[in-house]
């Protein structure tokens, strides 16, 4: 009996893990997307730490992302991303600066 305890244990260890880094990957992708969408050079990306309430108050499982971006490749900015189980549920990029575009006469 004391085997199956620990077997258990192991197998539950393992599926928390790989579904971790499935979520890694999926909040990874969606944020290069969206980056890229928006036109900014993302420069890292880093798991947070793992809430049981939203701001809201509601109550569930969420991993907190962050990740740094430049809009002009000079300066740095870090946003976050709140993912519930496998899909993205608030994006936050702050207020930042956007390059001057040239003007030609």
């Amino acid at each position: 009996m004391g085997n199956l305890f620990w077997i258990g244990l192991v197998v539950l260890f393992g599926c928390a893990f790989w579904q971790q880094r499935r979520q890694t990957e999926i909040a990874q992708r969606f944020i290069e997307q969206r980056c890229q969408h928006l036109g900014l050079q993302l420069l890292n990306v880093a798991r947070g730490e793992h809430v049981f309430k939203d701001d809201e108050g509601r109550i569930g499982w969420r991993t907190r992302y962050y990740f740094e971006f430049s809009a002009d490749g000079q300066d740095n900015y870090q946003g976050h991303i709140l993912m519930k189980r496998l899909h993205p549920f608030r994006f936050h990029v702050p207020p930042h600066r956007m390059p001057e575009t040239l003007v030609e006469n």
